[in-house]
């Protein structure tokens, strides 16, 4: 980052340790190296302190939308991740079925079967 803004990303690291557990990010961070590092960073702040760094949307509400978002980009492995953060941020199993009802019908049943699959892995782990 050219320009490293301290605040914005102490406060994305905030956000984002709530959401996807502190252990998951800090080790994430902890095994960044020189190639990495700058993104992680940057992503800390760009993603977590300014996308979800304001109360205008609450953390369900945005965690619902990445799941919408993601499933239909098709990342998967982001996809689980954010699933157990919707989980965290008090997403229900229900509305996360009827997530994956939305993202079917928008983006087709394979894709809706691969959130499935994802969904079932993160909700058998809890």
């Amino acid at each position: 980052m050219s320009a490293f803004d301290e605040d914005l990303f102490l406060k994305g690291l905030a956000q984002r340790k709530a959401t996807l557990g502190a252990e998951y990010v800090e080790n994430t961070l902890a095994t960044a190296d020189d190639f990495t590092r700058p993104f992680q960073e940057a992503m800390t702040a760009w993603c977590w302190g300014f996308g979800w760094g304001d109360d205008v949307i609450d953390a369900k509400t945005r965690s619902m939308m990445n799941l919408s978002m993601i499933g239909a980009l098709g990342k998967m492995q982001e996809w689980e991740l954010h699933c157990r953060g919707a989980l965290n941020n008090g997403v229900s199993p229900e509305e996360i079925r009827a997530i994956i009802h939305v993202i079917g019908i928008y983006c087709g049943v394979p894709q809706a079967l691969e959130c499935f699959r994802a969904a079932r892995k993160v909700l058998d782990e809890t």
